[in-house]
């Protein structure tokens, strides 16, 4: 699975969106292999505009999601100390897609370098798309 970030679902459904990420995103959902998880699906959805809302929320119901828990918070936070002893900053947010995505072994699929970011202090795998799909190995 790849936990799909907002910043690819944004840039793969805006309509004079970036084409490599739309194919990309199709043919994450075609191979059934995009996930989201509750932070990305609260991005997502509350920012969508009104007559996208139905169309939206039948796409995040019918593809796999990962709910947050306590535990998840929790190794955010060490996730953000870590990064913060590095010299890196992220938003809050995409720490905790991060620490989802490392607790469960998944890439992540972002056009947002934040992630590249994590990736370099924390090891973060990151899908790059082509053929096949590919990451971005540890550091």
């Amino acid at each position: 699975m790849v936990l799909v970030d907002t910043s690819a679902w944004i840039e793969g459904l805006r309509r004079r969106g970036r084409l490599d990420v739309k194919l990309a995103l199709e043919g994450l959902l075609d191979a059934y292999e995009a996930g989201v998880c509750s932070p990305v699906r609260l991005e997502v959805l509350g920012g969508a505009r009104a007559p996208e809302r139905k169309r939206l929320s039948y796409y995040f119901s019918i593809i796999p999601h990962r709910s947050c828990d306590a535990a998840d918070w929790e190794r955010t936070i060490a996730l953000a100390w870590r990064l913060r002893d590095h010299g890196v900053t992220v938003p809050w947010m995409d720490a905790l897609i991060a620490a989802i995505a490392l607790q469960d072994g998944v890439r992540v699929y972002a056009v947002d370098e934040h992630f590249t970011a994590i990736s370099k202090v924390a090891g973060l795998s990151l899908y790059e798309p082509g053929y096949g799909g590919s990451f971005t190995p540890a550091p």
